[in-house]
């Protein structure tokens, strides 16, 4: 008996230790790495928006752009390292809880043999204690000893569930750091698509502008007047409330509103404008790329800053970034041969102030998808001069 219970408090005390450490130890070494890169990123955050505030010059907004794109290499790089710490931890944790399983297992085994073994003899064990002691001394020794072996037993049984416990929540624990993995990958795809499109839009400014403030302050004030344009049109049609809509129907299957609820508060490129108020351009883009077969909706066209003068909400010519032909003017030969071709044009109208989809007619006699007002309508109903125009590069 006393050689049993021995046996049973080794590896109870084996698997304490076992479960101690696997509740313990954590990665701890690089930790401090991660710190600093996190802190690196907070002052990175600070310098952008002090930047952004600081004026609309070329000069300030390449710097602010530079700092956007090392700041978003640091949260790649931060990204990165949290998840090589988590990696590396549910390795070793994995390993731990693999060994604290075996260990379990057998002293659940071994446990419950000597609780059977005890309960079968415990019948008998104090008449052979009494028949077989010398004296009272040695009886009352023997049966404080078997008390104790029983007391002892029912302890290790409470101590052996409540580690089965610890084990579980142990497991869970590490699948939620694998769960944390996956987010943290998504993460990591997410900057990077964002690092590439912060460089592209540097470049595409330096283009735009040619790198000279004079340039950049005119179409500063190009972007200006549009949006207050654009502003202006849906002030006429609602007042000053906002008028944003239930998600609308799409008749012909690519007709979107820019005032439907699944899209109208989002914000355009870098601005602080939202599609409701001015996106009728963007919204009507991305009509046209719908009508085409692309997998688009307005927020895939005002989420993509590129398509954008700097942090305004001013659609750079040619639109989306080249994948349309656009100009200023109104060329109804080459409108009406688009239409009769199948292919949908996008017109200015009221002064640029708005944007609609012509879908077919000619000479003025248009059918129309107004982003605003709705599908399938007759231009010349709301519109009568047409003062911008394009249509998509196939």
């Amino acid at each position: 008996m006393k050689k049993i219970y021995i046996i049973i408090v080794a590896a109870i005390f084996g698997l304490s230790t076992s479960l101690a450490y696997a509740q313990s130890a954590s990665t701890t070494d690089n930790s401090s790495s991660l710190d600093a890169l996190n802190a690196k990123i907070r002052q990175l955050e600070e310098k952008v928006s002090d930047l952004k505030s600081q004026g609309n010059s070329l000069t300030a907004q390449i710097s602010a752009m530079d700092n956007q794109i090392t700041l978003t290499e640091y949260r790649i790089d931060a990204t990165k390292k949290e998840m090589m710490d988590i990696t590396l931890d549910i390795d070793a944790a994995t390993k731990r809880m693999h060994n604290l399983e075996g260990s379990l297992t057998n002293v659940t085994k071994v446990l419950l043999n000597r609780i059977v073994a005890n309960y079968q003899a415990g019948g008998t064990e104090n008449l052979q204690a009494l028949l077989t002691s010398g004296n009272i001394n040695e009886l009352v020794t023997r049966a404080n000893y078997l008390k104790l072996v029983q007391s002892h037993d029912r302890k290790l049984l409470y101590d052996t569930e409540q580690a089965k416990s610890d084990y579980a929540n142990q497991k869970n624990i590490l699948e939620e750091k694998k769960k944390k993995v996956v987010e943290l990958n998504k993460q990591l795809e997410d900057y990077t698509k964002q690092l590439d499109q912060d460089k592209v839009t540097k470049q595409q400014l330096l283009s735009t502008t040619k790198n000279d403030e004079a340039h950049y302050q005119q179409l500063l004030s190009d972007a200006r007047a549009q949006v207050a344009a654009m502003k202006s049109f849906t002030r006429s049609q609602v007042g000053s409330g906002g008028s944003i809509l239930p998600p609308q129907a799409s008749p012909d299957g690519w007709y979107y509103n820019q005032r439907d609820s699944r899209w109208g508060n989002t914000m355009m490129g870098s601005s602080s404008e939202q599609v409701w108020e001015v996106g009728c351009l963007a919204t009507s883009i991305a009509m046209v790329m719908k009508k085409h077969g692309v997998d688009v909706t307005p927020p895939s066209v005002t989420g993509n800053s590129s398509y954008f003068f700097s942090n305004t909400a001013y659609l750079l010519l040619p639109w989306a970034g080249g994948k349309f032909t656009s100009a200023w003017g109104n060329n109804p030969s080459a409108i009406d041969s688009k239409l009769a071709a199948g292919e949908p044009v996008i017109v200015g109208v009221r002064g640029g102030s708005h944007f609609v989809v012509l879908k077919s007619g000619t000479a003025g006699n248009y059918k129309m998808n107004d982003p605003w007002e709705g599908p399938d309508l007759n231009f010349s109903d709301y519109y009568s001069s047409i003062s911008q125009y394009g249509w998509y590069n196939n």
